[in-house]
């Protein structure tokens, strides 16, 4: 079974850096405590790593 990351965001984008909101936005987030569910890749790693200090990211078992 392929691994999934639920990514949840847990602080604002208000007074970010334009790269960091357009990253949360291409993740599907909107706004704090809503999450997306989203295949584990090498390039959403990347985005997550990006705004780290952004989200919560939790592994799951599909």
């Amino acid at each position: 079974m392929a691994k999934k990351l639920k990514i949840t965001q847990v602080k604002s984008i208000i007074d970010r850096p334009k790269t960091q909101k357009l990253t949360i936005e291409a993740l599907g987030l909107s706004r704090p405590n809503y999450f997306v569910i989203h295949n584990d890749t090498p390039q959403i790693r990347g985005m997550v790593r990006k705004v780290s200090h952004l989200v919560k990211v939790e592994e799951i078992e599909a």
